[in-house]
């Protein structure tokens, strides 16, 4: 038998766009624990089942693998930094998370855009995983649009809807490594890797595409700006991006982060986009901002 890469493997199922959830129940001490999943699906109306899959590497495991009863709490857009709580955060997380208990005193994530409080109905062992079936017996939704996954990375329907509904004419990348941004500069001036003619719907692709034709290789991840600039004439859409390789052409830098507001870019908005990210940056808690240069909306990724 032919084997596999595991590693191919995995980005290749890493392609199915996905939602975020964060499962959860108690221990037999009555303790809170919870892992993020995009294992989840909907099973069955009548009688009414879903599924998440625990992972064998979970610490939480063997909890989850034999638990009467949890919890699956589909996140919200803006609610990132829940899931990369409870998918890394060794400490106490619920510590760093608002929640509140449901049915059968399960702990549920407040803001959460979906809530179903279960019933285990069985626990199938597969593989390095276990298929864990859950009857649904209470459950809430809110409105809004929920946290999508894809290729590794983040991305949020409807705060992009809201910037493709400005068809922008630049789309570019804030690409970061190591405490450094990769910058285009010709002459003295300078500006975030950005390409012409992204087709409305279309940023993410054309940008990739774009980078991919200069030698760079990286993780588009959510948008950080969309704003019109005045004295260009220019609508702008960037996103942030990690380096994964990057050729290094003649007209790039790369630039130490503290150092960005103190350099002379193509454009005003640009200034002021590059030094709300070195600002941002220092703590990481980015957030997009839709306007133009001198005044906009900022949305929260949390």
């Amino acid at each position: 038998m032919t084997e596999l890469d595991p590693r191919a493997l995995r980005d290749a199922f890493g392609s199915f766009m996905t939602g975020v959830t964060v499962v959860t129940t108690r221990d037999g001490m009555g303790a809170p624990v919870g892992f993020t999943a995009n294992s989840f699906s909907s099973v069955s109306l009548d009688p009414p089942l879903l599924l998440v899959c625990p992972g064998k590497f979970l610490s939480s495991y063997e909890v989850f693998a034999g638990c009467r009863h949890f919890a699956v709490n589909i996140l919200a857009e803006g609610q990132q930094e829940i899931s990369n709580t409870f998918a890394g955060y060794k400490g106490d997380r619920f510590a760093k998370v608002a929640h509140h208990s449901g049915a059968h005193d399960l702990p549920l994530i407040d803001g959460a855009l979906a809530q179903f409080c279960c019933e285990t109905h069985s626990a199938v062992p597969a593989g390095d995983h276990t298929i864990l079936l859950g009857r649904v017996v209470a459950f809430a939704r809110a409105a809004g649009d929920g946290l999508g996954y894809v290729g590794g990375s983040y991305f949020s329907l409807g705060l992009e809807r809201e910037m493709d509904a400005k068809e922008p004419t630049l789309c570019g990348a804030i690409i970061i490594s190591d405490g450094n941004v990769l910058l285009e500069h010709h002459d003295g001036w300078f500006h975030p890797f950005q390409v012409a003619g992204a087709e409305r719907g279309g940023q993410r692709n054309r940008l990739a595409q774009g980078l991919s034709e200069r030698g760079i290789h990286a993780r588009i991840e959510q948008v950080y700006s969309a704003f019109n600039d005045a004295q260009t004439r220019q609508h702008y859409t960037f996103f942030l991006a990690t380096a994964e390789q990057v050729a290094h052409p003649d007209t790039t830098r790369w630039v130490r982060i503290e150092d960005l507001p103190g350099l002379t870019y193509t454009a005003p908005g640009i200034h002021h986009m590059m030094t709300r990210f070195a600002r941002e940056a220092q703590t990481g808690d980015f957030a997009l901002y839709l306007g133009d240069v001198e005044q906009g909306d900022i949305h929260s990724f949390r």
